[in-house]
């Protein structure tokens, strides 16, 4: 196994990666509330994490990815009563909707998806638990609160101060509460919603313990990993450690903490609650899911993001074109012509490099999954075979498979470069009009000499740009 480093939320250091069994990996990720359509925002977490599990596999370790699905909350039963609908019904929908949306993305490495509705006896059985053992209490309508002063660590993850909490502000008011800062484990039954029997009454749960709970269940009291947006730390996953370590006395419930980085649209945070969203499934339709992998994955993951409706994605369009280029070009050709097409050897040096640089890439992406260092290692790939090898048709099947390596290394770990039942008109189909419309853009503003250059990067990759009649074609050139 490879070794890895990652930055660790709750010590805020990079900590060599230690499996509790290796090379078994247990990792949890918070996942989707459907009470909406998913937006631009969720597919970068979703993303990341897919990385995640894909690079630990590709260096031996056996991962069991969990991504909870959270169908019952106060926001899905407010948008199920707005639209006159059933919650869970509502909720099972955007999910279905949402698991299209990440096939498409390629995010196909998560091993299971538990309902939060699904594990409401294993729910009863951690809050009864919690009141035996003086963590939490019952109130007078039958909702059970957990009582965070029982539990002196809470607030190590995030590093708020229970103190510093002001009624109103980042706690909710309730006057049912023993202090401001507890929070709901066990929600008392509302008429007209959904609801269970337990020791206090009809109720639900309450929205932290359904993690909890299946992480226990799913992974064990601990486990390695626990992944999700930087705006879960507080409160959620600072109640998730409460209320797993109290319930099991065993500490620490993980031994990472993983958090990605924040999409703001212009600015602001993207959420659902506040509007500014841009849909997820939109953005696939209008610029193809390999264009939105590249995108969440040449920043690092912990950076923020700021999404421009109409900007971000098309200049990552166009540099996704760039960078695929002699990938389409050597999958076009192995798929016409078979691996064991007849050609000339590539030359030992190249084929020296191509092994060296996947050794790179794996070592780039172990530290800390720097996904956009490794992109930056790619684009140096592309522009040395474009200068280097401008005939590729004329190499054999082994070559070409060489040259491949270091994208054959970015479809397995980044889940880029997919070869998507590619033919010799269908692959460049996809990516030659984009160079073309950054070209035709690069002339009507004046810039003939970037015009130029682009037209000289597809002719060297064999691609002949004819202009006539105020119309742009384009070719294959005939080999020499």
């Amino acid at each position: 196994m490879r070794r890895v480093s990652l930055y660790d939320s709750m010590t805020r250091a990079t900590r060599g990666f230690a499996p509790i069994s290796p090379p078994r990996v247990g990792l949890y990720v918070c996942g989707l509330t459907p009470y909406a359509p998913a937006h631009v925002g969720h597919g970068r977490t979703f993303v990341i994490f897919d990385m995640v599990a894909r690079a630990l596999r590709r260096w031996g370790y056996r991962v069991f990815y969990v991504q909870n699905v959270t169908n019952l909350d106060d926001k899905l039963i407010a948008r199920a009563a707005e639209a006159d609908d059933d919650p869970l019904a509502l909720a099972e929908r955007h999910f279905l909707d949402f698991r299209r949306s990440m096939e498409r993305l390629g995010v196909r490495s998560v091993n299971y998806y538990p309902f939060a509705t699904d594990y409401v006896p294993e729910i009863l059985d951690q809050v009864r638990a919690l009141v035996d053992r003086g963590f939490a209490y019952v109130a007078s309508d039958g909702s059970v609160y957990f009582e965070v002063a029982k539990f002196p660590r809470y607030g190590a993850l995030s590093g708020q101060k229970v103190t510093a909490l002001q009624p109103g502000a980042r706690v909710e008011v309730d006057p049912r509460k023993r202090s401001p800062e507890d929070f709901v484990i066990w929600k008392a039954a509302t008429p007209g919603e959904p609801s269970w029997e337990s020791p206090w009454g009809p109720g639900r749960p309450g929205w932290h313990v359904e993690d909890t709970v299946m992480t226990g269940k799913l992974l064990g009291a601990r486990y390695d990993l626990h992944g999700a947006g930087l705006d879960l730390i507080f409160p959620h996953h600072e109640a998730e450690i409460a209320l797993s370590e109290a319930a099991t006395g065993l500490a620490p419930m993980v031994n990472y903490w993983m958090h990605t980085g924040l999409v703001s649209m212009t600015g602001e945070k993207m959420s659902k609650s506040i509007g500014n969203v841009s849909s997820l499934e939109q953005a696939i339709d209008d610029f193809g899911p390999a264009v939105l992998r590249f995108y969440y994955l040449n920043a690092h993951y912990r950076s923020a993001v700021d999404f421009v409706p109409g900007k971000s994605l098309e200049e990552c369009r166009e540099a996704y074109a760039r960078l695929a280029l002699p990938a389409t070009r050597i999958a076009e050709l192995l798929e016409r012509d078979g691996p064991d097409r007849a050609g000339d050897p590539v030359p030992a040096e190249l084929a020296d490099a191509a092994g060296e640089l996947v050794e790179q890439l794996d070592s780039t992406l172990a530290e800390d999954f720097n996904s956009r260092e490794a992109i930056a290692a790619l684009f140096g790939w592309t522009r040395r075979l474009t200068e280097l090898v401008p005939q590729l048709e004329h190499l054999d099947g082994a070559g070409l498979a060489q040259l491949d390596a270091p994208y054959a290394w970015a479809r397995e770990t980044l889940g880029l470069f997919e070869r998507e039942g590619s033919t010799r008109t269908g692959a460049w189909a996809r990516v030659v009009p984009l160079l073309l419309d950054a070209r035709a853009r690069a002339r009507s503003r004046g810039d003939f000499a970037e015009a130029d250059r682009i037209r000289e990067e597809l002719r060297a990759l064999g691609i002949v740009v004819e202009d006539s009649s105020g119309s742009t074609r384009w070719r294959f050139a005939d080999p020499s």
